[in-house]
């Protein structure tokens, strides 16, 4: 398994060459993000799309 750094930096050679610092800064947010989701996924703490849209249901009232 690579080591942050190690993936920090193959997140950001995948970058075009003209990326800007807030673009560079958003796409390793969103790698931590998606690794957070697969962990929780692996740990079964998920919900079903039925009880997702009943919680977004009650947020519009």
């Amino acid at each position: 398994m690579k080591s942050v750094k190690e993936y920090f930096i193959s997140v950001i050679k995948d970058q075009p060459e003209d990326s800007s610092y807030d673009e560079i800064l958003r796409e390793l947010v969103f790698a931590k993000m998606i690794e957070r989701g697969i962990e929780d996924s692996d740990q079964g703490k998920t919900i079903s799309n039925e009880e997702m849209n009943r919680r977004i249901k009650t947020w519009q009232k």
